[in-house]
């Protein structure tokens, strides 16, 4: 199964530009995951110190479906995309049945990413505001927030950074519901995968450190690196 995702570095100084701002949800919709995925699988590997955890990412019709490998097996999941809602979903004996709410902060595999992380489900929080224009390290993004509509997990808000040029997130940070930070995801590279249907060059993540923050002072106590393979192409395929 294969799904995808696109981040970088850290944050300088914050200015507007003074031409007018294109739409948040313009700019997170071009940002999600599904944009890569319609170009290309991603495979790769979560690896925290000499763990290593294989993982895949793809979309098939509505649904980005993501798999780890773990105690010889892969587990499977599928994010279900609507326009009003969208929701995880495992696959337990190849019966699908609605994934915990309670248990989408948990970490798998004993990486830094919990399911809701990589399934990165808080770039479908509704009504996105855009807070203008950033530098992340020499990269000139947007900032973007997202608060959580109520729907569980451990993040009440995002600010996502994207890549003004190539459309790619390139910074994430997670915060709680008091305020602390508890994640942070950083793009260290990024691979062009084609071209879309206007002809337009498609980035997306190849490598990402997602750090365990510490909420008392912000410090990372832990990371975890999410590297992906450089992709074929892929031909339409059906459900798997």
């Amino acid at each position: 199964m294969k799904t995808a995702i696109c981040l970088l570095c850290s944050v300088l100084s914050l200015y507007v530009f003074a031409q007018e701002a294109p739409n948040a949800e313009q700019i997170i919709g071009g940002a999600k995951m599904v944009a890569s995925l319609q170009q290309a699988d991603l495979e790769g590997n979560m690896t925290r110190g000499r763990d290593k955890v294989p993982v895949a990412l793809f979309l098939r019709n509505h649904d980005i479906q993501f798999q780890y490998y773990e105690n010889k097996a892969w587990q499977k999941f599928h994010l279900r995309m609507k326009d009003d809602v969208c929701d995880l979903f495992e696959m337990i004996n190849n019966k699908e049945s609605k994934f915990p709410i309670n248990k989408l902060a948990t970490p798998i595999a004993g990486t830094d990413l919990s399911y809701e992380d990589l399934a990165m489900r808080f770039f479908y929080w509704k009504k996105p505001i855009l807070l203008g224009a950033e530098r992340v390290g020499v990269h000139n993004c947007w900032k973007i927030r997202l608060n959580n509509p109520g729907q569980g997990g451990a993040y009440q808000v995002m600010y996502v950074w994207v890549h003004q040029k190539y459309g790619a997130f390139m910074k994430i940070e997670g915060f709680n519901r008091q305020g602390q930070i508890l994640k942070r995801f950083e793009v260290t590279d990024v691979m062009n995968i084609g071209k879309n249907a206007e002809g337009v060059e498609i980035y997306t993540l190849k490598q990402m450190n997602v750090s365990t923050m510490n909420p008392a002072n912000s410090r990372a106590v832990s990371q975890t690196k999410l590297i992906f393979n450089q992709p074929a192409l892929v031909a339409p395929k059906g459900p798997r």
